[in-house]
């Protein structure tokens, strides 16, 4: 498939973003940055970017524009990447409209269900979801660590539709250069997969102020994480979400039971995290920045509720979530006796 001739951006150049960014760069992509954060946008420019690798480092000349920038811009995008916060997800959608095609699509590069928020401002027709399996830290601008190589990354793109379109298929194509990619014919399912894998590690790992698998690994905890799994699990099924394979299992690894959701996170532990391995959550918080607890416990909470109901685990631990926003908690192992408490709510 020839790809030369389509126009790419990255909106969201963090860890992710920007390591995925670079491998098209470097597969010979035209590949834009949007970033806004100036101190990155500036190391990019003045260093371009450095991405470590497990067996190696990259540097990769990139473009940068900062968000205030888009303005000047005036060639179309035909793909549009979103790897930006859950919360920023819809005025980058607005923000980017003017620079895509009625056939150009906006790709949630992203954990979390921004499908439909998506699918509001650009119509479900330019919605591309995508579930990720990928580990990256970003601790200074213009450096990424990435913890797996793209060979040992995986994604699944599809449309809201389940209609395998051409531009689908370039969107495939695209990140292939940066992932083993897999097309899938339910993406909201498919995301529903990541989402009940990431609840019991985004919250509890951040509280805690440690990387994922000695989060995973201090006593007491591991049952509160499969306690938030196992409501994450109750919810999608009463939405009627199909539980399906994901993170490179098979069918024959989806048992009919909430069992399910502890294999999700156990398969993070084991194929996707490194001992240095720091969710999201928690690097947003020792960046000093808002984390994205909407997209996570903040979810099922929410969405439980609209049922008429709760998610008593869930609930207790972004109450703690939230006072380490207010400034009221620090992130720390002290904290242990606070999560293990999300037990009783």
């Amino acid at each position: 498939m020839d790809l030369s001739g389509l126009r790419i951006a990255v909106i969201g150049t963090g860890a992710n973003g920007a390591s995925v960014g670079a491998d098209l760069i470097r597969a010979g992509l035209d590949v834009t940055f949007i970033e806004q954060w100036p101190a990155h946008v500036e190391a990019m420019r003045d260093h371009g970017l450095t991405v470590h690798l497990p067996d190696e480092t990259q540097v990769t000349e990139v473009r940068p524009f900062h968000v205030c920038q888009v303005a000047e811009l005036r060639e179309p995008f035909d793909i549009v990447l979103s790897s930006v916060k859950t919360y920023d997800t819809r005025w980058t959608a607005e923000l980017i409209r003017p620079l895509m095609r009625e056939t150009s699509v906006f790709v949630g590069l992203q954990n979390g269900m921004t499908i439909d928020a998506v699918a509001e401002i650009l119509g479900p027709e330019r919605s591309i979801g995508c579930v990720l399996g990928i580990a990256a830290n970003m601790y200074e601008p213009g450096v990424v660590v990435r913890e797996f190589a793209p060979a040992d990354t995986w994604f699944s793109v599809g449309t809201l539709s389940g209609e395998r379109t051409e531009r689908l298929e370039q969107v495939a194509a695209v990140l292939s250069h940066a992932a083993h990619v897999e097309i899938a014919d339910d993406i909201r399912s498919a995301k529903w997969m990541k989402l009940i894998a990431n609840i019991p590690e985004m919250l509890p790992s951040a509280i805690l102020g440690v990387p994922l698998l000695e989060a995973a690994r201090t006593p007491g905890v591991r049952p509160v994480m499969d306690a938030m799994s196992r409501e994450a699990y109750a919810l999608a099924i009463d939405l009627g979400i199909t539980m399906m394979p994901t993170l490179g299992k098979t069918a024959d690894q989806v048992p009919d039971s909430d069992q399910y959701a502890l294999d999700l996170l156990d398969t993070i532990l084991e194929s996707f995290s490194r001992p240095t391995t720091r969710v999201a959550v928690l690097q947003d918080w020792e960046k000093g920045r808002r984390a994205e607890l909407d997209a996570f416990s903040g979810y099922i909470v929410e969405q439980r509720a609209r049922l008429g109901g709760r998610a008593p685990v869930n609930e207790a631990v972004l109450r703690i979530a939230e006072r380490v926003e207010r400034g009221e908690l620090t992130p720390s192992p002290a904290n242990v006796d606070l999560l293990v408490g999300a037990l009783g709510a």
